[in-house]
């Protein structure tokens, strides 16, 4: 974006340009990050229509391998996009608890990693910071509050310190007490960043700095000895009796960072990545002013990331007998104490060359790369030392007539503790007439080592010595979209052998055989009326052969409801129900200690269709969300209540209504 006459330069998105976020993790993402917006980009509700010489702003930010800049999203009709859990993932009962995801999406990163996923949704990642680029200083408050004094609270602040040097804050509280015993939770997440670009547009430097503090009690699931959810006694649900945690008492303090029975998470991440280019200078001249553009041939990039992880489990009153008998854990019996913990250092470095094969065409580059990674890990017994040496490649192009985007990707480790891992991937993307309707083909292999966690080294690892193979998952996908009927339809075919995963608890296993499963998805937008909408997302899942993964057949989300604006020129309101279901399957069940999913085979969950009510509304620059959500929990047993609830997976019931308010308030320093 060039704007003359004194007004301010914004920063504009390099071809191929890295922003911090892992130097190998964009390798077969979607259709990486080019210069300026092309064509087919979605069009997104935002401060865009608003003059930006005024009061007002013009902000945009670029991910990681984004194809475009993106813009500012203050839609209302879908709180999912403001709430830190997917609206596809189940948890454990309480905002803050482990998540998965109720779709199949297996591991597909090559390389190291440590194995511990269940609080992912909490955290912030390195690979998603935003590096933004703004006319004005830009500031929202968020703030959300929810059953038992559940509170998230969020601040985002950017600025341009100058034209071409944007600098970046946000920070994150998720803490909720929890419904049931020893479900407390307490997440912190900060992000700052800075971006800058030389006045010739020669140099850029993207610096970030990513930290995260996760904190959540464990009860192990309720007990399982006799009906408790159906007993009077225990209409305060926090009374039930639980597996762990013993008998805490209810705390509302947010600031309190006692844990008896839990996992804290914690990590740091530094990225900075500098690039310089080679090539042909020109300028733009208008009312006098003279603005200096550049045309890179040739490219180099050096990132470097150093990475700090710890993974602690603590039970300061355990109980021996179960955590031997079920975690295989000998608990000493003059302690009553369980202390595990994996703890890691890493340092990466990585030098890449870029190639623009056609100065007319900016968005078509070929990416020659090599990285080096030292880690260091400590456990409860030993420590270890070890690198990976890998090389990467990439070719992207978006073609001049904006019909056409390919991007080819893929690693290998050349040498070091998951030397033999790779990963490939090609995406092709066909726009096809003025309504931008288009078809997306992709295909992914990887061939890597399982997560840490599988290892006997780790501290988390409480099974018998094994030695497994690499696991090789292969990815088809296809979707076609067409904005004249709001319609998407997709595809995903998974062919997967040597799948790792827990049984029993604690019991590591690989599963070698070769199986697949496809997942088929429908996203329509139905017209009910002038203002009434129905927004309905299915998805179909189906695996051939014997192997471990139970998913359901049939997931579905539906919004059905008005959107307008009730004939008042500022208020934009979406109102209505909404309404969640999954076909009943034997789900898997959660290990504490591991903080890891398990498969299981004898408990099916059969849930009723989960439903809320919601008002959500805009009025200028606020936003506020209003939600009474499980009303599907309403019963007659022992009087009217709403205590009949929904299982995410054997003895972790989700809790009863849910009422939620939620403000987004955004202004212009």
């Amino acid at each position: 974006m060039l704007i003359a006459q004194g007004r301010p330069i914004s920063l504009p998105s390099r071809p191929g340009g890295r922003s911090p976020g892992g130097i190998a993790s964009g390798i077969g993402g979607r259709l990486g990050n080019f210069r300026s917006g092309g064509g087919g980009g979605q069009s997104i509700d935002s401060l865009e229509h608003r003059d930006k010489y005024e009061d007002s702003v013009t902000i945009s930010f670029q991910l990681p391998f984004s194809l475009i800049p993106n813009k500012l999203d203050s839609s209302v009709n879908d709180f999912t996009k403001r709430f830190p859990i997917p609206a596809h993932h189940i948890f454990l009962g309480n905002t803050g608890t482990a998540t998965r995801s109720i779709l199949f999406s297996p591991n597909m990163n090559s390389g190291w990693d440590a194995g511990f996923h269940a609080f992912d949704v909490y955290r912030f990642k390195p690979e998603s910071v935003r590096f933004y680029n703004t006319t004005r200083p830009y500031t929202e408050l968020v703030y959300l509050l929810g059953g038992r004094t559940e509170q998230i609270i969020e601040v985002t602040h950017t600025q341009n310190i100058k034209p071409n040097w944007n600098a970046s804050f946000q920070y994150r509280l998720i803490n909720s007490p929890g419904y049931f015993k020893s479900q407390k939770t307490n997440h912190n997440s900060y992000i700052f960043t800075s971006w800058f670009q030389s006045i010739k547009k020669r140099y850029n430097n993207y610096f970030s700095i990513v930290g995260n503090a996760n904190q959540s009690e464990e009860n192990g699931g309720l007990k399982s000895d006799k009906d408790y959810l159906n007993d009077p006694i225990y209409n305060d649900r926090f009374n039930v009796p639980s597996e762990l945690g013993g008998d805490v008492v209810f705390g509302r303090n947010f600031f309190s960072s006692t844990l008896n029975t839990g996992h804290r998470y914690a990590d740091l991440t530094f990225t900075m990545t500098q690039q310089y280019d080679l090539g042909k200078k020109d300028s733009l001249v208008s009312d006098s002013t003279v603005i200096p553009l550049f045309y890179p041939r040739l490219g180099f990039e050096h990132t470097f990331k150093l990475s700090n992880y710890k993974f602690i489990y603590l039970d300061n009153i355990a109980d021996s007998t179960y955590y031997s008998n079920f975690f295989n854990i000998p608990v000493a019996s003059f302690t009553d104490t369980v202390n595990i913990h994996d703890k890691w250092n890493n340092i990466e470095n990585d030098f890449s060359i870029y190639q623009f094969p056609d100065t007319k065409n900016l968005l078509q580059f070929i990416k020659a790369g090599i990285t080096l990674q030292n880690f260091k890990g400590e456990f409860t017994s030993t420590s270890i030392n070890f690198y990976n040496l890998f090389a990467h490649g990439e070719y992207r192009n978006k073609t001049k007539n904006k019909k056409w985007d390919m991007a080819a990707a893929g690693n290998l480790y050349l040498n070091g503790f998951n030397s033999g891992d790779y990963q490939a991937s090609v995406d092709l993307k066909r726009f096809a007439g003025k309504r931008q309707a288009y078809v997306e083909l992709g295909f992914r292999n990887v061939n890597r080592t399982p997560s840490f966690i599988f290892d006997s080294r780790s501290s988390f690892y409480k099974d018998v010595a094994k030695n497994f193979k690499k696991e090789n998952i292969t990815n088809l996908s296809a979707s076609f979209f067409q904005p004249a009927l709001n319609l998407k339809v997709s595809g995903n075919y998974y062919l997967v052998s040597n799948y790792t995963y827990f049984k029993e608890y604690y019991k590591a296993e690989q599963n070698e055989a070769l199986f697949n499963l496809l997942i088929l998805s429908l996203e329509k937008k139905i017209r009910l009326g002038k203002r009434w909408l129905w927004h309905a997302d299915i998805y179909l899942q189906k695996k051939t052969g014997n192997a471990p993964v139970n998913v359901p057949l049939l997931f579905t989300r539906n919004r059905i409801g008005y959107e307008g604006n009730l004939g008042f020129k500022n208020l934009n309101i979406a109102m209505g129900l909404e309404i969640k279901y999954h076909s009943p399957y034997k789900a898997d069940d959660y290990s504490s200690p591991t903080g890891a999913f398990f498969y299981q085979d004898s408990v099916e969950i059969d849930n009723r269709p989960d439903m809320s009510a919601y008002v959500h509304f805009r009025i200028r620059n606020l936003r506020a969300f209003i939600r009474m959500e499980n009303l599907n929990t309403a019963t007659l047993t022992n009087g009217f209540g709403f205590r009949y609830h929904n299982f995410a997976a054997p003895q972790y019931p989700y809790p009863g209504m849910v009422i939620r308010v939620g403000v987004f308030w955004n202004f212009v320093n």
